[in-house]
């Protein structure tokens, strides 16, 4: 066995200096799932609690797809919480896209903004995938690993996401 695979294959411990880097992927991510400002921020802040609670043992390379796998189950075990209390949350009532330049152009953050309400808008296996490739940056690989699937099923889940969003964008 070569020495790549074997390295890959040792468990090791999540390092939470690197959190950070992953912030804004995880935001990007959280945004999509909930359709809220204030609830991926709250999504996210839930996240980085649950990590830095205890030292995580990864068995890959990959913690921005740990991360994420982390982020959408704390997603879920808060919807099934306020299963009694469902709430809808309207992307205008919330501040402005966090624009990733300083001069971005104003219809670029528009764009933004429709492009976050269609991907909410999605059903939670598309709006799953398209939050792990499109606004976290996952490959399908870790994606599959994040959501607990295979790589093919995020592929179609993916393909027919970005098409419901687009249908809804074209409306």
């Amino acid at each position: 066995m070569s020495t790549a695979v074997a390295s890959s294959a040792a468990p090791r411990t999540l390092d939470p200096e690197r959190l950070g880097e992953h912030l804004d992927r995880l935001y990007r991510a959280a945004l999509g799932l909930c359709g809220s400002h204030a609830d991926a921020e709250d999504l996210v802040q839930e996240t980085c609690l649950q990590v830095l609670r205890r030292p995580r043992r990864l068995h890959s390379d990959e913690d921005l797809g740990y991360l994420l796998s982390v982020l959408r189950n704390a997603c879920y075990s808060r919807y099934r919480a306020e299963a009694r209390r469902p709430q809808v949350h309207d992307l205008a009532e919330h501040e402005e896209i966090p624009e990733p330049r300083p001069m971005s152009e104003p219809q670029a953050v528009a764009e933004a903004r429709e492009v976050i309400a269609a991907v909410s808008a999605l059903p939670a296996p598309y709006r799953e995938a398209v939050a792990a490739v499109d606004l976290a940056g996952l490959s399908y690989r870790e994606a599959a690993r994040a959501v607990g699937t295979r790589e093919g099923t995020i592929m179609s889940r993916l393909f027919r996401g970005r098409a419901l969003a687009a249908r809804s964008l074209c409306k």
